[in-house]
């Protein structure tokens, strides 16, 4: 199990994500346009920088949803691979097997 300070932290960082992702896709359309004024695309740079660090959305880190588990993470299951072989073991997801040999 993860501690649960980061596992809160990884919802904090998911909740600033989703408030300024209009404002920092605004910013960013702004300042990559090539056809705005050099002092235009600056200041959406510097505006931009001035936004949370965590409001970036490539600060945020999957993590299993039942144990917060960040390494061996299944996208498509939301879960870490540890979890899935338990429940997996338990005949809680339907029609995966457990082998063994």
């Amino acid at each position: 199990m993860a501690k649960k300070a980061m596992i809160e932290r990884e919802k904090k960082r998911q909740k600033l994500v989703e408030q300024y992702a209009a404002k920092r896709a605004a910013l960013k359309e702004i300042a990559n346009d090539e056809k705005q004024p050099m002092e235009e695309r600056f200041k959406a740079r510097l505006k931009l920088a001035k936004l949370p660090r965590n409001s970036s959305a490539t600060r945020l880190h999957n993590r299993c949803q039942l144990t917060g588990r960040p390494h061996a993470y299944y996208r498509k299951l939301k879960m870490s691979r540890i979890a899935l072989r338990d429940l997996g073991s338990q005949g809680q997801i339907p029609g995966l097997v457990k082998s063994s040999w």
